[in-house]
């Protein structure tokens, strides 16, 4: 979770600079979006296509990716764990605070110069349209020499202690050195150069082991969970004498892949329906669809959180931006009780993270190398018995506690639903044009997000067309965190692979636990604990690509695997003592944690069984791929 940003560094003399950052960024989003849109019309149309739009896309994200990390950097917004926020005492946040930003600044220079050397000898100068790749890598050594630089003026230090940032980012051009001089003098340095070179491999062989434990304790004490992936990476691949600016060539592979387009895109698809009046005209269909049922507020709450949670990837943004309202609706309207009421909300703020276009299963297929396709069939039973299991309790609770219900009005439901019909009708065009195979998962982002903001901003004119920008802008430092998360556990991953550690461990497990069954309550018990710890994109980039390879040895389907581990993040988000919604749900209703967690703890109950259930019935997850699958085959 991003910490709170620091007072005083977005104004002043730099204000222009972070201005034509906020252009570039927003701009290169745009393109992202407007290209492969281009690219579907011309193809549906005209049967052709966009000159080069396919290396054109891919490096439109590499600079939207790379300006979007400079601007969460810039807004302190990386994605961390920082269990240091629990602490008592501002002195031990604050030398907490100067040690991870000084480590920051450390790692991420020694990545800037890693990929100076990757641009001149791992890249062959292939022409994108009239441009050469070179050309757009250059992001990538700029961008991680400005976000070294904002860790280093982040530690807010003064006077005579302004030598400890600058000191951090000399001793990261100094630990460089390997990649410098293979910059310099290419595969064949002097026999001098060469032998400083050895030094510094046989140096981090030497301190391998303390240093790793130092940058996974810096990961609790807040530093941003690319850091730490991207620190891990460079010592292990210099320790085992390897190249470091490996590393750079993964994080230019993890950004220029096709797939993971997707991902800021429905990410701005997620905060135009959050920004916009779309969860108040839904909460009002709903409700005047269901509340003659018992239990009707309940099914309208659980179909319009599972809703916004597909499209915005996270569990915060539905709490943060409909929980007041069905708050209000279920509390004070309806009369539910309140601990009814925010135990309903808190729990049903993660629901939707199974059902297409969700991008925690994006991420899942891009981790594994899962067909995504697959995943979002597997995700479709799941999902549907976690709906149907919440609203079940639910009725059945306002059954006993005799709440009464309304009187259906079949005029005010057709123009609740008219007034709806456009947000409503987004996700069958996507999954239409997804699953019929009409359109890409690329081209289905590109497609929700011009349809959105058609919608919103010049239908219903929720968004003012000058306010577009800053939905951008609040969107980004979230795409920013999520790609260079992406980017750099790659480059961990390439590491962990190479040395074959998975498979070791398979094995290691295998002659430890017999049994399948053993091992999958292992692996829910320990989801559980990641699902508190971190957010579920960092935890799907770092833990799922370690979990896969066990897996796999004792014969568990990847699809099954995939909807197992993010069914075990939802019910992670409720989980004390710091799953992620109970703090959320804390400062959105203005309640005590503990308070929150007694309130939570029946739904809690009932999303445990639900992933045993998943995670032992692994039909669940894998006959609707499976029959499509069969389908396919019959096809002439």
């Amino acid at each position: 979770m991003p910490e709170a940003r620091m007072p005083g560094k977005q104004g002043g003399l730099w204000a222009p600079l972070y201005r034509l950052e906020d252009i570039f960024c927003v701009i290169s989003l745009v393109l992202l979006a407007l290209l492969p849109a281009a690219e579907a019309a011309a193809r549906l149309f005209f049967h052709t296509g966009v000159p080069a739009s396919s290396g054109l896309m891919i490096h439109l994200l590499l600079l939207a990716g790379m300006a979007a990390g400079m601007i969460a950097t810039r807004n302190n917004e990386h994605l961390s764990i920082a269990l240091v926020q629990h602490f008592s005492g501002d002195a031990v946040k604050n030398r907490m605070r100067v040690f991870t930003n000084l480590l920051s600044a450390f790692v991420v220079t020694v990545i800037a110069w890693s990929a100076v050397s990757f641009i001149k000898i791992g890249l062959q100068g292939r022409i994108i349209g009239f441009i050469s790749d070179r050309v757009f890598a250059l992001i990538i050594p700029s961008g991680y020499a400005v976000i070294a630089v904002r860790f280093a003026r982040r530690t807010g230090l003064g006077g005579w202690k302004r030598v400890f940032p600058i000191l951090a980012l000399v001793l990261g051009t100094v630990a460089s050195f390997p990649v410098i001089a293979k910059f310099i003098w290419g595969f064949d340095p002097p026999d001098l150069v060469f032998e400083i070179c050895d030094r510094f491999y046989l140096l981090a062989y030497y301190l391998r082991t303390p240093l790793v434990v130092i940058l996974i304790a810096s990961a609790l004490a807040g530093t941003p969970l690319f850091v730490v992936m991207g620190g891990l990476a460079l010592l292990l691949l210099e320790a085992s004498g390897g190249e470091m600016d490996s590393a750079a060539s993964d994080i230019y592979s993890a950004l220029t892949s096709t797939n993971i387009i997707a991902i800021p895109l429905f990410t701005l698809v997620g905060f135009f329906l959050s920004e916009s009046k779309a969860g108040e005209r839904l909460v009002h269909t709903f409700r005047s669809l269901f509340s003659w049922l018992p239990g009707g507020m309940i099914i309208a709450t659980v179909i319009i959180c599972a809703f916004f949670t597909s499209f915005t990837g996270a569990s915060g943004v539905t709490i943060l931006a409909l929980g007041g309202i069905l708050y209000s609706i279920l509390s004070e309207h309806v009369k539910y009780p309140e601990k009814f009421s925010i135990g309903l909300l808190t729990s049903v703020g993660s629901i939707g993270l199974l059902f297409p276009p969700s991008l925690p299963i994006i991420l899942v297929g891009a981790a594994t190398q899962t067909n995504i396709f697959h995943l979002f069939l597997g995700g479709i039973f799941p999902g549907l018995i976690l709906v149907a299991a919440v609203t079940i309790f639910g009725i059945v609770a306002s059954v006993r506690i005799k709440i009464p219900v309304e009187t259906f009005d079949i005029r005010t439901a057709l123009s609740a639903l008219k007034g709806s019909f456009l947000e409503i009708l987004l996700p069958f065009l996507l999954i239409t044009g997804y699953f019929t195979g009409t359109l890409s998962l690329v081209e289905i982002g590109a497609a929700g997000l011009l349809y959105i903001f058609i919608v919103e901003v010049l239908i219903h004119r929720d968004i003012k067309f000058k306010s577009v920008p800053a939905v951008f802008l609040k969107a980004i430092p979230i795409i920013g965190g999520v790609l260079s998360i992406l980017a750099l556990s790659k480059a961990l991953s390439y590491y962990i692979v190479d040395t074959q550690a998975p498979a070791n461990i398979a094995k290691w497990m295998q002659g430890a636990i017999q049994s399948k069954y053993v091992f999958l309550l292992l692996l829910n018990l320990v989801l559980l604990v990641v699902g508190c710890l971190m957010d579920i994109f960092s935890a799907i980039l770092i833990v799922l690509p370690l979990i896969a390879p066990l897996s796999q040895a004792y014969g568990i389907d990847p699809v099954h695997l995939g909807i197992i581990f993010i069914t075990n993040l939802e019910v992670g988000f409720l989980t004390p003592p710091v799953g992620l919604n109970l703090f959320l749900a804390s400062y959105r209703f203005k309640k005590s944690f503990v308070d929150i967690c007694r309130y939570v703890f029946p739904f809690l109950f009932i999303q445990l069984a639900v992933v045993l259930l998943v995670t032992y019935l692994p039909s669940l997850s894998t006959w609707l791929a499976g029959f499509f699958q069969e389908f396919a085959a019959l096809r002439p």
